[in-house]
């Protein structure tokens, strides 16, 4: 978001779609003989359905007109409902370069109101929508941008004017309140919240001020250094594509139900088969010396 120098939205897109398809394409091919042998007709289709509209990154749409709530016990049972999010970060990513480019060729004075101005009516959408269609307002971007927007807003202050550098008490602050923001929210909140709304502010703030404001020198980033937790923080991406379908298909076929061990094995797959797949998927498709053309005919040969 810098005012000076170019970016290239071809190697942008390139990026993505290294780090995105290759992981998900993995998961969706090792979870079709499960479906194929545990899910009624019925649910198959759903499955199927479900997975080809994550490849378009359109998941979200799908799960709100099927009616499904996040969270339900029957939407639990979909494997790839978890993607509704990943669609929503997609969209945003498609179409926001192309915004910018906009912006910048006519209003470039006047991005930062411009991105400000995006933030509170979305924050605005996302109240409105949370008291007369709750679905809606979980599953539409419309209502999610603010929480994406927020992340640009930091990025143009900090490279534009550069605040962190200029306030150095706020370094040993504000990471403070952000981990107190984000820990405040794990505990206090519950299924009777809805989201996004104005209460979703406090764990995105919190994560912000971390962002913003993390250095070397402060608690919060050294605990965050800690070896294992950026090994976690590593394989975020494969974690949180895994996770939802081992989970989804264990209590289809009851596999953990009321025993703590199996559960812990649930777990611990969970954890070795994100550690595989980062390792020895998104490390080597990311990897710049890997040809794109062969990675991208790879995936539509498989898609």
């Amino acid at each position: 978001l810098s005012l000076k120098g170019k970016i290239s939205i071809k190697s942008f897109y390139e990026r993505r779609i290294r780090r995105i398809l290759p992981v998900l394409l993995l998961v969706i091919l090792v979870s079709i003989p499960f479906a194929w042998f545990f899910l009624l007709h019925d649910r198959f289709i759903d499955y199927s359905k479900s997975i080809l509209y994550s490849l378009g990154f359109v998941s979200n749409f799908y799960f709100y007109f099927t009616g499904q709530e996040y969270g339900a016990q029957s939407s639990l049972l979909q494997p790839f409902l978890h993607t509704w999010s990943l669609s929503i970060e997609e969209q945003y990513y498609i179409f926001f370069p192309f915004f910018l480019i906009i912006i910048f060729k006519f209003l470039k004075k006047n991005l930062l109101p411009i991105l400000f101005l995006l933030f509170f009516s979305s924050l605005f959408l996302s109240e409105l929508f949370n008291k007369h269609s709750q679905n809606l307002n979980y599953f539409f971007i419309h209502t999610r941008l603010w929480e994406l927007i927020l992340g640009s807003i930091l990025a143009y202050i900090e490279i534009n004017l550069g605040f962190k550098k200029r306030i150095l008490i706020l370094n040993q602050f504000f990471p403070i309140l952000g981990l107190f923001l984000i820990g405040y929210s794990f505990i206090f909140f519950n299924s009777t919240i809805q989201h996004p709304s104005l209460t979703t502010l406090l764990p995105v703030i919190g994560v912000s001020l971390i962002i913003w404001f993390a250095n070397k020198e402060e608690l919060v980033t050294r605990i965050l250094s800690l070896k294992f937790l950026v090994k976690i923080g590593l394989i975020s991406y494969s974690l949180y594509i895994w996770h939802f379908p081992i989970l989804a298909f264990d209590k289809i076929i009851e596999f953990s139900q009321n025993s703590i061990f199996k559960k812990i094995i649930i777990l611990l797959l969970i954890f070795i088969l994100s550690f595989f797949t980062y390792y020895f998927v998104e490390n080597p498709s990311r990897n710049k010396k890997n040809n794109f053309k062969y990675i991208f005919s790879l995936l539509i040969f498989i898609t």
